[in-house]
Parts: C-alpha cells; sequence; structure tokens
C-alpha cells in the first residue's frame, strides 16, 4: 500500500475496506459539513453500510473506474479525496473530496487534488478532470478555483436531495491547462509564473474560515516590488508592507470574510529575463455583513533572479 506524505505530519492513502470503523467514526464527525453534498454520508450510518461504500470503490478500483483515498492527520483520518468516475477509454474522470473540520483550512485536501489530478495526467494519460459541485455547496466551488478549474456551466435541477432538485456546476481542467504535464523549458518557465500568480491570489483566501497567508507576498515579489491600484481618482503606489499590512488586518479581524479571488483568463509573454502577464480576474466575498463580487485586471511584470522567478510589480484596476 502506498504512502504519499503531504506534510510532516499528514499522509494520504488509499482507503480499503478495512477501514470501515475508523471510516465510519470519521464520517460521523465528519457528517454536518458532507452530509448534503456527498450521497454515501447519507448511507453510510453504520459499519455495514460503511464497509459496503468502501467495497464499492475496491470493485471500481479493480475494474479501473474509481478510486477512493483518505487524508490521515497526526494518525487520524480528517478526510479523502477519490475518482467517483474514470474512464479511461474517453480519457476524462471526475475527482471530489471532503473533509471533517478538523482538516479543514490546512491545505490538505487542495494538495490531494492536486496529486490525484498529476497522477491522472501524467501517469494515466488523461484529457480531462471534472468536477461537480451543488452550487449550494461553496467550499467545494472555491476549491475547483484555487485548483485552476474552470467553470464549464451549469446542469439545472439535475439531482434530488431529500425531496428539493438542486443545480450541479461542473469545472474541468484539461491536461494541457495542467503545469505537471510537460517538461520543456518554456512550459517550465510558464508553470512557475503561474505558480507565482496563484500563490499572490490565494494569499488573501479566508474561504470557509481558512487562515490568509498574505506574508506569501514577500516570497513571490522582490524586495523592491511595487504593487499599484489605479481607481478613477488616480494611481496609487504600495511597497509591500504597506499593501500587505492593511490586508492582513482587514481579512482577519472579522470585517472582510469568506474572500477568494482568480483568474480567469490570462496572456503570458516570456522573454529571456523578464515576463509579462495581462490577467483578468474575478473575486467575491462578505464585507462587513455584506455579499458582494467584482471583476477586473491586472498587469504583471517578473524578473528571473538568481532564485528564480519572482514578481516585480503588479497593476490592478477593478470594474
Amino acid at each position: 500500500m502506498f504512502i504519499l506524505p503531504l506534510r510532516e505530519n499528514a499522509q494520504l492513502r488509499p482507503l480499503e475496506p478495512a477501514h470501515a470503523q475508523e471510516f465510519l467514526d470519521h464520517i460521523d464527525r465528519a457528517r454536518p459539513n458532507v452530509d448534503p453534498w456527498i450521497p454515501w454520508a447519507t448511507f453510510s450510518p453504520d459499519l455495514e453500510s460503511a464497509t459496503a461504500t468502501l467495497q464499492r470503490y475496491a470493485d471500481r478500483q479493480a475494474a479501473d473506474t474509481g478510486r477512493i483515498y483518505g487524508i490521515w492527520l497526526d494518525g487520524t483520518l480528517v478526510g479523502g479525496v477519490m475518482f467517483p468516475h474514470f474512464d479511461a477509454a474517453s480519457g476524462t474522470c471526475e475527482i471530489g473530496c471532503w473533509t471533517e473540520e478538523a482538516g479543514q483550512g490546512l491545505g490538505l485536501v487542495k494538495q490531494a487534488s492536486q496529486a490525484l489530478i498529476d497522477w491522472a495526467f501524467v501517469e494515466r494519460g488523461m484529457s480531462r478532470v471534472e468536477w461537480h459541485a451543488s452550487s449550494r455547496n461553496t467550499r467545494s466551488i472555491e476549491a475547483a478555483r484555487r485548483l485552476g478549474m474552470t467553470r464549464d456551466g451549469v446542469l439545472r435541477s439535475s439531482t434530488m436531495y431529500r425531496g428539493e432538485r438542486l443545480d450541479i456546476e461542473i469545472w474541468s481542467v484539461l491536461s494541457d491547462e495542467w503545469p505537471a504535464t510537460s517538461n520543456t523549458p518554456a512550459s517550465t518557465d510558464k508553470s512557475e509564473l503561474d505558480r507565482l500568480m496563484t500563490a499572490f491570489l490565494g494569499a488573501f483566501d479566508n474561504t470557509g474560515g481558512s487562515e490568509p497567508q498574505v506574508d506569501v507576498i514577500r516570497e513571490v515579489f522582490i524586495p523592491q516590488g511595487m504593487i499599484i491600484s489605479n481607481p478613477k481618482t488616480g494611481p496609487v503606489v504600495y511597497d509591500l508592507d504597506a499593501f500587505i499590512n492593511p490586508r492582513q488586518k482587514m481579512l482577519t479581524d472579522g470585517s472582510l470574510t469568506e474572500f477568494s479571488e482568480w483568474e480567469v483568463s490570462e496572456h503570458t509573454e516570456i522573454f529571456e529575463s523578464i515576463a509579462h502577464r495581462t490577467s483578468e480576474y474575478r473575486k467575491s466575498g462578505v464585507q462587513n455583513g455584506e455579499r458582494f463580487e467584482g471583476t477586473g485586471r491586472k498587469t504583471t511584470q517578473f524578473v528571473r533572479t538568481p532564485s528564480g522567478w519572482r514578481m516585480a510589480s503588479l497593476t490592478w484596476e477593478d470594474d
């Protein structure tokens, strides 16, 4: 049985029928979070049904049509990831995730999901990985965004849950959009720039009670970096400290919650040791009790340093 370390005290490994009691204990803890969204949480209320759930996935793995993996934190099962559907012939699969409260806000589900997507594209040659989520499941939708997936559309009234019809959002990522699947030098540079932009945007994320990581901005920028806002009243220029400090406060004092922002399109030009990226982005959150959504544009300049690519400046404007 393989074990994939996610961090010093966390592991990803297969969930098997022999784990049924541990799985049931975990689902009992997780049920308030996952019961509305994952059918087997509803239908695994006792040891017999929990064993049957894991056996179904064992049978799917044997048939190469699905898989399920658990996330253990300090030796306790706290969540997992799965392929509910895996069709090697068509090159399409679906990935899903879940977690109990103890596994939230640590980045474990994102790491585990990335590992499964890497395996699907690199090892199995899949062309498309999908993510299905109820339109009401905001945590799952945010997870798809953080993985760099694109929202393809909505299946209206697609499923029934306790007598109510629910819409299902379909998100996806393609193999040529996933950085790990290409090894050419230009692609390696582009992947690094993608990583920097993802880290910058993700630094502000405090959805689901997660802690924002605003100090990451100091890691992705050169020390002399500039960040510039361009509202109608004219440009506002920040050094890193002037930009980070008020946003750290706002994201942690309760005035701005459930905040995230993500790219919806980008164009990147790479030269020898400089690069330029133009992006369109969306954002959403709750500010002072009022939910909001917004869009805008960013231009970002990068420089290649002895320790790798870094951001040099970023300018943004909101619509």
